[in-house]
């Protein structure tokens, strides 16, 4: 006979390795259960886990002898609050868990993002200046990617800005430092902004936002 002490609830979760790192105990989280909709408990983070789930067939990396490079989770302990008294164990269950919070913070949209080299966003941006020396043989830079965004400036030229990033949220990406509250920055797929030449002109079109937002 097994019997349950339905005095604590806890709910057991599974955390991508990407996001693994931001996680500590004590952090609030937010639970929803799937046989209750439409309500949210509040918990916090109590335990977790220090060996990574393969998420393909759910065993611990140190129950298996082979080194896989699938996807890969860590159990994280939720333990609830003000658990209701109807919960039963072996209900299944999402958390959010909160690893930081700032206030008047900075966002831009995630897909604004890019990554470039430097070398090649300073060739582009001087390209068309007085000419310079070829460089000698064997003198080739190194490449040096930077994170940044692409702004509008004055001239309605795209201009890149490196930029520094804070916390991160499902569709937003707070930034710290490079640009400041109200810049007109691009966005587009990452195609686009991994290709798009630094100091290019730029038509400004947001025609299709407005029939989005009607």
């Amino acid at each position: 006979m097994t019997i349950a002490d339905m005095s604590v609830i806890t709910a057991e979760v599974h955390v991508d390795e990407t996001d693994i790192v931001n996680v500590k105990l004590g952090q609030p989280a937010e639970i929803t259960i799937d046989a209750i909709p439409g309500q949210i408990f509040k918990g916090k983070v109590t335990q977790i886990g220090d060996n990574a789930i393969v998420r393909s067939t759910g065993l611990s990396t140190s129950q298996s002898n082979s080194s896989s490079q699938e996807a890969k989770d860590f159990k994280v302990v939720v333990t609830l609050d003000k658990p209701p008294a109807n919960l039963r164990p072996g209900l299944s269950a999402t958390a959010k868990v909160t690893t930081g919070l700032e206030h008047n913070a900075l966002a831009i949209p995630i897909q604004a993002l890019t990554m470039r080299d430097k070398n090649d966003l300073e060739t582009q941006i001087n390209k068309g200046k007085s000419a310079q020396p070829a460089p000698a043989l064997g003198a080739k830079k190194e490449s040096q990617d930077v994170q940044g965004v692409f702004v509008i400036n004055k001239s309605k030229k795209a201009e890149f800005h490196t930029v520094e990033t804070g916390l991160t949220g499902t569709t937003e990406i707070e930034v710290k430092t490079g640009l400041q509250e109200g810049d007109e920055i691009i966005t587009g797929s990452y195609k686009v902004l991994r290709t798009l030449r630094n100091g290019a002109g730029v038509k400004v079109d947001n025609s299709l936002a407005v029939k989005s937002e009607s």
